[in-house]
């Protein structure tokens, strides 16, 4: 596992969208850059700076398809919570990116499980995810796989946790009540089989999480803990969130990436 240490938020995203240009700029395979995406204030940044390299004619969305890692369950793709809604106010509109590339489960499936047994299907299908990019809770949930979730689940329905919802209620004028109870979410052996993870940490409140992730044993309780054995899994983390892992692990990891580029 790499962990790559910026100084604050912003130089950690900068750092983030380095490194996804640079892989779908590398990418010379005949098949497109498969990316997985996820939601939330982590990758806001990322989003803002990839954006802005599209722009600039550094990288191209042309070839590219996308798979977010999941979606509120009952909630259309209009209303301004869904997760569709948030991809395409925070990143898809401003980026020229096919619509027929963009893969976001459907929250008003009257299937549940069919819907998330495409998805396997369809990610499948275009030969596997080259680089999934994921946030995680304060209790290092990954996507939507809360605590205790199978470390080697697919994609499927699940039950969100009063904490999950009381974090999330913000979105919802503050009341929990009115944060679905349920979403759709790839798994974490759908996370884990892709060919690289970046997963973004900043902030206080995931210091927890980011020892858990770096330091800790590999336990569902900690689903990000699950990184621990991919062969090619990244933290990206700020300042802010290194409060809980030791002197000599966060000199470690300083040093080991001193010279790398990306």
């Amino acid at each position: 596992m790499r962990v790559v240490i910026q100084e604050n938020y912003d130089k950690m995203c900068k750092w983030a969208a380095d490194y996804i240009a640079d892989r779908i700029n590398s990418h010379k395979e005949d098949r497109p850059f498969v990316l997985g995406l996820p939601t939330g204030s982590s990758p806001i940044g990322v989003y803002k700076e990839l954006i802005k390299k599209n722009k600039a004619g550094e990288v191209s969305f042309q070839n590219v398809v996308t798979f977010n890692m999941d979606e509120y369950l009952g909630l259309p793709r209009e209303h301004d919570q869904s997760y569709w809604y948030f991809m395409h106010d925070e990143f898809f509109d401003h980026i020229e990116i096919p619509a027929e590339n963009i893969n976001i489960l459907n929250g008003m499936t009257d299937d549940p499980e069919g819907e998330c047994a495409r998805y396997e299907e369809k990610i499948a299908s275009y030969g596997g995810i080259d680089l999934f990019m994921g946030g995680i809770g304060v209790d290092g949930h990954l996507a939507f796989n809360e605590p205790f979730t199978s470390l080697t689940s697919r994609t499927g329905v699940r039950d969100l946790t009063t904490d999950t919802r009381i974090v999330n209620s913000r979105f919802f004028g503050n009341d929990p009540e009115k944060v679905p109870s349920q979403a759709l979410s790839v798994g974490i052996g759908t996370v884990t089989d892709s060919k690289e993870v970046l997963v973004l940490i900043n902030g206080h409140n995931k210091a927890r999480a980011l020892a858990a992730v770096v330091e800790g044993n590999v336990s569902h309780k900690w689903t990000c803990s699950a990184l621990q054995m991919h062969n090619n899994a990244i933290i990206a983390c700020d300042e802010a969130a290194c409060g809980e892992i030791t002197v000599d692990t966060y000199k470690y990891f300083l040093d080991i990436e001193k010279n790398e580029r990306l």
